[in-house]
Formats: C-alpha cells, structure tokens, sequence
C-alpha cells in the first residue's frame, strides 16, 4: 500500500476513547473482554506522526450518575439488564432509553484513570465526558439532546480550529462510546474510520450489527492493513 490514493486534504486526528481502567480486565467494574489487547495498537497509531492532534476521552462521572444501576431502585436497577427513560431536563418531550451499568469511571477515582500501558506523553488533550448526572453521553461529542443540547464536550470545535478532515477512532467499548463518538464525528462533517484491531466490544455478539450500523451512518470499519492506513504512512 502506498499514499498515492491518500485525499488531497488530509488532515488527520486520533481519537482514542475511553482506555480506562475501568473498561478493562482484570479488575475493571466494567471490564470489556480483551480490552487490555488493544493497547498495543493504539500506541503504534499514536506514535504515527502524520496526525494533526491525538486526543483521548475518558468516562469522568459523578458518584450521583443516571447511568448507574445503584442510582435507580429495585427491582429495575440490575447492572447490563435494566434500562431507564433519560428525560431532557430542559425539554420533558425529549427521551431516550439507556442501558444500567455497574458503577464506573467515578471522578478522581483509580478506575477513572487511563490504562498506563497507553503512552500518555504522546496524547495532545485529554477530554472529560459524561460528567452532567442527569444524561447519559456516550459520544465524546456531546450527549443525544438536541433540543436543547445539555452536554457538549467542545470537541467537534477543537478539530475543526485544527483543520482536521480524517478522524481515526479506537478505544472502548466498539457498541458503546466508540460507536457514538464514530458517528457524531461522521455527523459533524468528518471522514470518519474506526480501526477494527483497536477496539472491543462489550457484546462480542453485537460486532456485525455495530459495523451495519456504523456504515449506515457513513462510518468505515477498517483494518490496519488496509487503504486508509497507508495514508498515514508519510514514506
């Protein structure tokens, strides 16, 4: 593979989600399956310099989240099986259901913390999410309100001050914060590629019907060996 079929404009970013140590084996309370394994790949694209600017995002909850299980009562607050209705604080005909999760990525905690294998000295920023109580905020962008928006992180802003055209998307987990992040990426006007070898699912099941997903929004999955990567070789 060679660049010759790289965009004319190419100004690619890194968008490295959520690799904390909570989202990973062995002692995660949300631990995804193998999620240690990408670590790997995630560091080689980071010490790639054709990228504009390398971000990473991290889950920085309060204690007092909606997304946890132990905010809700029982019988409805079983961690992986219950859901809720998230209502806009702003807007009461404005919902959408979420699934519960185990308590997680706790501001200031060990758990909130980046993995350390990830070579942080080659981050530009370091983005925080989800740390409004009341909505849940998958995406590294901004929560699913529109009207009105109650979250934004600022981000969609600070790549297109930087000129980026391309955003390469890895972390954790690929049915979740990947996969949200990826399409309001692609929804803000990116090209946008989640690279399959760094990333994992929290339903291994689910991986066929995310990329569906992913690819009708407008998202590629793609492989380390395949096309677009060569773009990001400057040789």
């Amino acid at each position: 593979m060679t660049t010759a079929d790289r965009p004319s404009e190419f100004r690619p970013a890194l968008l490295v989600v959520d690799m904390q140590e909570d989202f990973c084996p062995p002692n995660g309370s949300l631990a995804v399956t193998d999620g240690r394994d990408v670590i790997p790949v995630i560091n080689t694209l980071l010490a790639n310099p054709t990228f504009t600017t390398r971000i990473a995002t991290k889950d920085w909850h309060p204690p007092s989240h909606i997304s946890f299980a132990a905010n809700h009562p029982p019988p409805n607050n079983v961690p992986f099986t219950s859901h809720t209705t998230i209502i806009n604080p702003y807007n009461p005909s404005e919902t959408y259901d979420t699934r519960l999760w185990p308590i997680h990525c706790v501001q200031g905690t060990p758990g909130a913390e980046l993995v350390p294998e990830l070579d942080q000295s080659l981050l530009d920023e370091i983005v925080e999410k989800g740390m409004d109580d009341r909505v849940e905020m998958y995406s590294c962008f901004h929560d699913p309100f529109e009207s009105p928006r109650v979250s934004d992180s600022g981000l969609v802003e600070k790549l297109k001050g930087k000129d980026v055209t391309h955003v390469y998307v890895v972390g954790l987990a690929m049915d979740y914060c990947v996969k949200c992040s990826a399409v309001d990426a692609c929804k803000a006007g990116f090209k946008v590629y989640v690279v399959e070898e760094g990333t994992k699912a929290v339903d291994p099941g689910a991986w066929g019907e995310v990329m569906k997903e992913l690819e009708g929004y407008g998202v590629s999955v793609v492989g380390m060996g395949g096309k677009e990567m060569a773009w990001l070789d400057k040789a």
